[in-house]
Protein backbone atom coordinates (compact mmCIF):
# COMPACT_ATOMS: atom_id res chain seq x y z
CA UNK A 1 0.00 0.00 0.00
CA UNK A 2 1.66 3.47 -0.81
CA UNK A 3 0.26 7.07 -1.04
CA UNK A 4 -0.78 7.41 -4.33
CA UNK A 5 -4.60 8.67 -3.97
CA UNK A 6 -5.73 5.91 -6.00
CA UNK A 7 -4.14 3.59 -3.19
CA UNK A 8 -6.06 5.55 -0.29
CA UNK A 9 -8.99 5.81 -1.87
CA UNK A 10 -9.44 2.16 -2.50
CA UNK A 11 -8.72 1.92 1.55
CA UNK A 12 -11.31 3.88 1.86
CA UNK A 13 -13.66 2.40 0.31
CA UNK A 14 -13.94 -0.85 1.76
CA UNK A 15 -12.96 0.37 5.29
CA UNK A 16 -15.48 3.25 5.21
CA UNK A 17 -19.38 3.21 7.25
CA UNK A 18 -20.00 5.90 6.31
CA UNK A 19 -20.84 7.26 2.36
CA UNK A 20 -18.37 9.48 0.30
CA UNK A 21 -19.62 12.69 -1.40
CA UNK A 22 -18.11 13.59 -4.86
CA UNK A 23 -18.81 16.97 -5.94
CA UNK A 24 -18.23 17.53 -9.73
CA UNK A 25 -16.53 20.60 -10.62
CA UNK A 26 -16.21 21.58 -14.12
CA UNK A 27 -12.74 23.42 -14.16
CA UNK A 28 -10.02 24.82 -11.55
CA UNK A 29 -11.54 27.69 -10.81
CA UNK A 30 -14.92 25.56 -9.42
CA UNK A 31 -12.91 22.93 -8.12
CA UNK A 32 -10.95 25.68 -5.64
CA UNK A 33 -14.33 26.46 -4.76
CA UNK A 34 -15.96 22.80 -4.34
CA UNK A 35 -12.21 21.86 -2.07
CA UNK A 36 -13.55 23.93 0.98
CA UNK A 37 -16.46 21.18 1.26
CA UNK A 38 -15.37 18.26 0.20
CA UNK A 39 -11.56 16.02 -0.04
CA UNK A 40 -13.27 14.01 -3.15
CA UNK A 41 -13.79 16.09 -6.30
CA UNK A 42 -14.96 14.72 -9.69
CA UNK A 43 -14.14 16.38 -12.63
CA UNK A 44 -17.34 16.08 -14.59
CA UNK A 45 -17.63 15.44 -18.35
CA UNK A 46 -21.50 16.63 -18.47
CA UNK A 47 -19.09 20.16 -16.77
CA UNK A 48 -16.29 20.45 -19.36
CA UNK A 49 -17.95 20.14 -22.65
CA UNK A 50 -20.22 23.20 -21.27
CA UNK A 51 -17.47 25.54 -19.78
CA UNK A 52 -15.01 24.76 -22.46
CA UNK A 53 -16.79 24.42 -25.50
CA UNK A 54 -20.34 25.95 -24.47
CA UNK A 55 -21.85 22.64 -25.96
CA UNK A 56 -23.64 19.44 -24.68
CA UNK A 57 -21.75 16.24 -23.33
CA UNK A 58 -22.33 14.07 -26.77
CA UNK A 59 -18.76 13.38 -27.78
CA UNK A 60 -17.07 16.69 -28.45
CA UNK A 61 -14.28 15.92 -25.60
CA UNK A 62 -10.62 14.95 -26.94
CA UNK A 63 -8.91 12.95 -24.49
CA UNK A 64 -5.75 15.11 -24.37
CA UNK A 65 -8.23 18.28 -23.01
CA UNK A 66 -9.35 15.60 -20.15
CA UNK A 67 -5.76 15.13 -18.78
CA UNK A 68 -4.69 18.52 -19.60
CA UNK A 69 -7.43 19.64 -17.20
CA UNK A 70 -7.20 16.52 -14.77
CA UNK A 71 -3.19 18.13 -14.39
CA UNK A 72 -4.17 21.51 -13.67
CA UNK A 73 -6.43 20.18 -10.61
CA UNK A 74 -3.90 17.89 -9.78
CA UNK A 75 -0.87 21.22 -9.11
CA UNK A 76 -3.47 22.99 -7.30
CA UNK A 77 -5.31 20.31 -5.12
CA UNK A 78 -2.53 17.70 -4.50
CA UNK A 79 -4.47 16.29 -1.29
CA UNK A 80 -7.75 16.07 -2.98
CA UNK A 81 -8.62 12.44 -4.72
CA UNK A 82 -10.02 13.26 -7.65
CA UNK A 83 -12.16 10.85 -10.02
CA UNK A 84 -12.38 11.92 -13.60
CA UNK A 85 -15.04 11.27 -16.50
CA UNK A 86 -12.75 9.53 -19.05
CA UNK A 87 -16.35 8.49 -21.26
CA UNK A 88 -15.71 5.33 -23.19
CA UNK A 89 -12.21 5.60 -22.92
CA UNK A 90 -12.21 7.91 -26.19
CA UNK A 91 -13.24 4.72 -28.26
CA UNK A 92 -10.04 3.01 -28.57
CA UNK A 93 -9.27 0.27 -25.72
CA UNK A 94 -5.57 1.30 -26.34
CA UNK A 95 -6.17 5.04 -26.12
CA UNK A 96 -8.45 3.99 -22.94
CA UNK A 97 -5.05 2.55 -21.68
CA UNK A 98 -2.88 5.09 -21.90
CA UNK A 99 -5.13 7.41 -20.86
CA UNK A 100 -5.59 6.00 -17.74
CA UNK A 101 -1.59 5.40 -17.51
CA UNK A 102 -1.12 9.35 -17.68
CA UNK A 103 -3.68 10.13 -15.42
CA UNK A 104 -2.36 7.53 -12.44
CA UNK A 105 1.00 8.67 -12.70
CA UNK A 106 -0.74 11.97 -12.06
CA UNK A 107 -1.81 10.87 -9.34
CA UNK A 108 -5.30 10.81 -9.98
CA UNK A 109 -7.27 8.66 -7.60
CA UNK A 110 -9.87 6.79 -10.35
CA UNK A 111 -11.00 7.10 -13.72
CA UNK A 112 -15.14 6.42 -14.92
CA UNK A 113 -15.09 4.24 -18.04
CA UNK A 114 -18.39 4.10 -19.51
CA UNK A 115 -20.36 1.71 -21.91
CA UNK A 116 -21.98 4.16 -23.97
CA UNK A 117 -21.55 4.11 -27.85
CA UNK A 118 -20.90 7.29 -29.49
CA UNK A 119 -22.58 9.47 -30.17
CA UNK A 120 -22.68 9.67 -26.03
CA UNK A 121 -25.07 11.59 -24.11
CA UNK A 122 -25.33 12.39 -20.46
CA UNK A 123 -26.60 9.54 -18.86
CA UNK A 124 -29.94 11.00 -17.55
CA UNK A 125 -31.23 11.65 -21.24
CA UNK A 126 -33.10 8.91 -23.21
CA UNK A 127 -31.69 7.36 -26.22
CA UNK A 128 -28.36 6.40 -25.44
CA UNK A 129 -26.92 3.42 -27.27
CA UNK A 130 -24.62 1.13 -25.28
CA UNK A 131 -21.38 -0.81 -26.76
CA UNK A 132 -21.59 -5.19 -26.98
CA UNK A 133 -20.97 -6.28 -23.65
CA UNK A 134 -18.21 -8.30 -24.52
CA UNK A 135 -16.59 -5.07 -26.59
CA UNK A 136 -16.33 -2.71 -23.37
CA UNK A 137 -15.64 -6.27 -21.31
CA UNK A 138 -12.38 -5.90 -23.39
CA UNK A 139 -11.33 -2.60 -22.84
CA UNK A 140 -12.31 -2.47 -19.46
CA UNK A 141 -10.23 -5.71 -18.48
CA UNK A 142 -7.37 -4.02 -20.68
CA UNK A 143 -7.40 -0.83 -18.10
CA UNK A 144 -7.96 -2.98 -15.22
CA UNK A 145 -4.77 -5.08 -16.09
CA UNK A 146 -2.20 -2.05 -17.00
CA UNK A 147 -3.35 -0.16 -13.79
CA UNK A 148 -1.32 -0.58 -10.42
CA UNK A 149 -3.18 1.56 -8.31
CA UNK A 150 -5.44 3.69 -10.16
CA UNK A 151 -9.18 3.09 -9.39
CA UNK A 152 -11.20 1.99 -11.83
CA UNK A 153 -15.22 3.39 -11.79
CA UNK A 154 -16.97 0.81 -14.44
CA UNK A 155 -20.01 2.89 -15.63
CA UNK A 156 -23.05 1.18 -17.50
CA UNK A 157 -26.15 2.95 -19.00
CA UNK A 158 -28.30 -0.02 -19.37
CA UNK A 159 -31.78 0.31 -18.35
CA UNK A 160 -34.30 -3.08 -17.49
CA UNK A 161 -32.90 -6.29 -17.24
CA UNK A 162 -29.84 -5.70 -19.36
CA UNK A 163 -28.47 -3.43 -15.86
CA UNK A 164 -28.40 -6.98 -14.28
CA UNK A 165 -26.54 -9.14 -17.15
CA UNK A 166 -23.68 -6.37 -17.22
CA UNK A 167 -23.64 -6.27 -13.39
CA UNK A 168 -23.01 -9.54 -13.33
CA UNK A 169 -19.98 -9.78 -16.03
CA UNK A 170 -18.40 -6.54 -14.69
CA UNK A 171 -18.28 -7.90 -10.89
CA UNK A 172 -16.45 -10.45 -12.33
CA UNK A 173 -13.67 -8.42 -12.88
CA UNK A 174 -11.26 -6.69 -10.22
CA UNK A 175 -12.68 -3.04 -10.78
CA UNK A 176 -13.22 -0.63 -7.60
CA UNK A 177 -16.41 0.03 -8.24
CA UNK A 178 -19.15 0.14 -10.22
CA UNK A 179 -22.51 2.63 -11.17
CA UNK A 180 -25.21 2.39 -12.78
CA UNK A 181 -26.45 5.62 -13.99
CA UNK A 182 -29.81 7.30 -14.67
CA UNK A 183 -31.45 5.31 -12.06
CA UNK A 184 -34.97 5.50 -11.23
CA UNK A 185 -35.52 4.44 -7.65
CA UNK A 186 -33.81 3.71 -4.82
CA UNK A 187 -35.31 0.38 -4.87
CA UNK A 188 -33.05 -0.22 -8.15
CA UNK A 189 -30.14 0.42 -6.50
CA UNK A 190 -30.76 -1.79 -3.56
CA UNK A 191 -31.74 -4.81 -6.38
CA UNK A 192 -28.18 -3.85 -7.53
CA UNK A 193 -26.92 -4.26 -4.09
CA UNK A 194 -28.49 -7.84 -3.66
CA UNK A 195 -26.63 -9.49 -7.10
CA UNK A 196 -23.00 -7.41 -6.45
CA UNK A 197 -20.07 -7.48 -3.49
CA UNK A 198 -18.61 -4.45 -5.37
CA UNK A 199 -18.79 -1.22 -3.63
CA UNK A 200 -21.84 0.60 -5.81
CA UNK A 201 -21.82 4.47 -6.32
CA UNK A 202 -24.62 6.82 -7.11
CA UNK A 203 -25.16 9.40 -9.42
CA UNK A 204 -27.72 12.34 -8.60
CA UNK A 205 -28.09 15.40 -11.06
CA UNK A 206 -31.04 18.19 -10.71
CA UNK A 207 -32.90 17.67 -12.83
CA UNK A 208 -32.26 14.10 -13.82
CA UNK A 209 -33.95 10.87 -13.71
CA UNK A 210 -32.76 9.76 -10.19
CA UNK A 211 -34.74 10.48 -7.19
CA UNK A 212 -32.75 13.07 -4.66
CA UNK A 213 -31.60 11.24 -1.95
CA UNK A 214 -30.06 11.99 1.53
CA UNK A 215 -26.50 10.05 2.01
CA UNK A 216 -28.30 8.20 5.26
CA UNK A 217 -30.75 7.10 2.79
CA UNK A 218 -28.14 6.43 0.06
CA UNK A 219 -25.68 4.20 2.38
CA UNK A 220 -28.71 2.71 3.95
CA UNK A 221 -29.71 1.42 0.06
CA UNK A 222 -26.63 -0.07 -0.37
CA UNK A 223 -24.51 2.59 -2.01
CA UNK A 224 -20.37 3.34 -0.53
CA UNK A 225 -20.22 6.79 -2.82
CA UNK A 226 -22.39 9.42 -3.79
CA UNK A 227 -22.21 11.29 -7.14
CA UNK A 228 -23.19 14.95 -6.88
CA UNK A 229 -21.95 15.54 -10.63
CA UNK A 230 -23.24 19.06 -11.59
CA UNK A 231 -23.91 20.98 -8.67
CA UNK A 232 -21.18 23.69 -9.30
CA UNK A 233 -22.21 24.54 -13.20
CA UNK A 234 -25.58 24.49 -12.70
CA UNK A 235 -24.88 27.26 -9.61
CA UNK A 236 -22.51 29.23 -11.74
CA UNK A 237 -25.50 29.57 -14.45
CA UNK A 238 -28.08 30.73 -11.85
CA UNK A 239 -25.18 32.90 -10.11
CA UNK A 240 -23.99 34.91 -13.17
CA UNK A 241 -27.43 35.10 -14.57
CA UNK A 242 -28.84 36.62 -11.73
CA UNK A 243 -26.00 38.93 -10.78
CA UNK A 244 -25.88 40.65 -14.56
CA UNK A 245 -29.49 40.80 -14.75
CA UNK A 246 -28.39 43.04 -11.40
CA UNK A 247 -26.50 44.93 -12.80
CA UNK A 248 -28.13 45.95 -15.55
CA UNK A 249 -31.00 46.09 -13.67
CA UNK A 250 -29.63 49.32 -11.52
CA UNK A 251 -28.37 50.81 -14.70
CA UNK A 252 -25.08 49.30 -14.60
CA UNK A 253 -24.28 49.98 -11.23
CA UNK A 254 -21.97 47.10 -9.41
CA UNK A 255 -22.98 45.45 -6.48
CA UNK A 256 -21.58 46.58 -3.27
CA UNK A 257 -19.12 43.94 -1.81
CA UNK A 258 -20.21 45.02 1.75
CA UNK A 259 -23.14 42.90 1.25
CA UNK A 260 -23.62 39.52 2.41
CA UNK A 261 -22.80 37.00 0.15
CA UNK A 262 -21.14 39.31 -2.42
CA UNK A 263 -17.81 38.60 -3.33
CA UNK A 264 -15.26 41.47 -4.63
CA UNK A 265 -11.39 41.27 -6.05
CA UNK A 266 -9.89 41.16 -2.46
CA UNK A 267 -12.18 37.61 -1.46
CA UNK A 268 -11.47 36.04 -4.61
CA UNK A 269 -7.81 36.70 -4.83
CA UNK A 270 -7.57 35.61 -1.61
CA UNK A 271 -9.05 31.95 -2.42
CA UNK A 272 -6.56 31.86 -5.42
CA UNK A 273 -3.65 32.55 -3.51
CA UNK A 274 -4.05 29.43 -1.40
CA UNK A 275 -3.61 27.46 -4.24
CA UNK A 276 -0.54 29.13 -5.36
CA UNK A 277 1.70 27.51 -2.14
CA UNK A 278 1.40 24.08 -3.30
CA UNK A 279 3.95 24.91 -6.23
CA UNK A 280 4.67 28.41 -6.67
CA UNK A 281 6.18 31.05 -4.49
CA UNK A 282 3.96 33.36 -2.17
CA UNK A 283 2.70 36.53 -3.92
CA UNK A 284 1.67 39.63 -1.54
CA UNK A 285 -1.47 40.48 -3.16
CA UNK A 286 -0.89 43.82 -0.89
CA UNK A 287 0.88 45.11 -3.68
CA UNK A 288 -1.85 44.53 -6.64
CA UNK A 289 -4.97 44.93 -4.79
CA UNK A 290 -5.89 48.67 -2.98
CA UNK A 291 -7.14 47.96 0.49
Amino acid sequence: MTNHPGSLLRKEIHDRQTIAPFIGIFDAFSATIASKHSPNLFYSGFGFAASQYGLPDIGYIAWSDMVQAAWRIRQILPQHKLLVDVDDGYVDASVACHVSAQLERMGVAMIMLEDQKRPRRCGHFDGKLLLPLEEYMEKLEMVLAQRTELCVLARTDASGDEIYRRLERISETDVDVIMVDGVRSIETLREVRKITDKPLLFNQIAGGKSPRATLSELRAAGASMALYSTPCLFAAQAAIDDSLSAIFSDDGRLPDTGCSGSIGVAECSSMLQENMTHHLPEVDLAKFVQA
